[in-house]
């Protein structure tokens, strides 16, 4: 049981996807009696689950300078104010709050402070490259890290010492969304043989030229969200109305996609650490229905989206059950637990 448990939880403001994470498992831990703090650059967006919402100052405007410590850390500008005051923000809270244990999705320098103030913390564990001195250092003070991609894949992460690989708990792929039911998703109709491009809000992982030559070339109807196209808060019904979805290969966006049961062309965005390649490659190799492809171009788009939705949507149920929520929920109860 989580009653009484003060739970802080620190989400980075690139994208939407650790916010979405956050308020999944913020509502369960509060089904259950958590006090769930959000820390993080973001305005407050007011929730049932969320108890109070500590909006820090921005670290990254100006003129940052220094900012790797002599690469010993990712981010922190040397002289900055805005940083200053966001440590001390998040010092503050400590003090008065006395948190059981702080989620960090993710900041290895927030990270640490929290555990230089004696709190526990729980890490979210990105895919890729994640070997440099900064990683290692701020992964290495986390009680456990956890990975929102199922068992199966395999680490997808490069670099992890055995004493932190051993510390990961890999939960699962994380949906804000219900897993779709068998027999849920409609049966073929005017509109479902049409092909979903679903963006995102964290970068670009197509060029407008490669959007368009999808579109020419497709020979299905096509209909884009994100991206270029405009965030939309609420991909739900547009992925349950899909056949097949071109996605790029973050995290949020795959498990919304798998609990949608929707087949999936999955084309890799650059990002740092090459974490959304780390992730292609495990799905590339595993029995997911999926084909990637390197970029967003084909030279046979009827004949590849004709194979993709054929693929069985149902396989996607080892990558996304729909309780790695509840699953990542156990691990801060049992973290914030401990004393």
């Amino acid at each position: 049981m989580s009653a009484g448990l003060r739970v802080g939880w620190y989400v980075h403001h690139h994208g939407h996807g650790h916010l979405h994470r956050a308020l999944a498992v913020a509502s369960v831990l509060a089904a259950d009696g958590a006090a769930v703090t959000v820390l993080g650059s973001r305005p407050a967006e007011p929730h049932p689950a969320v108890a109070d919402w500590l909006t820090l100052p921005r670290d990254d405007d100006g003129d940052p300078r220094a900012v790797t410590a002599n690469g010993t850390l990712h981010w922190a500008p040397r002289h900055h104010d805005g940083l200053r005051a966001r440590m001390h923000a998040i010092s503050a809270w400590i003090a008065t709050t006395r948190p059981d244990v702080v989620v960090c999705d993710v900041s290895q320098e927030v990270a640490l402070l929290c555990r230089l103030h004696g709190v526990p913390v729980v890490s979210v564990l990105q895919p890729g490259e994640r070997s440099d001195a900064p990683h290692l250092t701020g992964l290495g003070a986390a009680d456990v890290l956890v990975a929102c991609w199922p068992a199966a894949a395999g680490m997808l992460v490069d670099g992890l010492p055995a004493g932190i690989a051993a510390r990961v708990v890999a939960v699962g792929a994380l949906s804000r969304f219900p897993v779709a039911r068998t027999g849920d998703r409609p049966a073929a109709r005017d509109g479902r043989d049409g092909v979903l491009v679903l963006g995102g809000s964290g970068g670009a992982a197509w060029t407008p030229d490669q959007l368009a030559a999808l579109h020419r070339d497709a020979g299905r109807p096509v209909h884009e969200l994100g991206g270029a196209a405009g965030w939309d808060p609420d991909p739900a019904a547009a992925l349950a109305a899909a056949a097949v979805v071109v996605v790029h290969a973050g995290q949020n966006a795959l498990a919304e996609v798998a609990a949608a049961r929707v087949p999936a062309v999955v084309v890799p965005a650059e990002r740092p650490h090459h974490e959304q390649h780390a992730t292609a490659r495990a799905l590339a190799a595993g029995d997911w229905p999926v084909r990637v492809l390197p970029t967003l171009e084909h030279d046979d788009w009827p004949g590849l989206l004709d194979e993709v939705a054929a693929l069985d949507g149902r396989r996607w149920s080892t990558w996304c059950d729909g309780d790695a929520a509840t699953r990542f929920a156990g691990v801060v109860r049992t973290v914030g637990s401990r004393r």
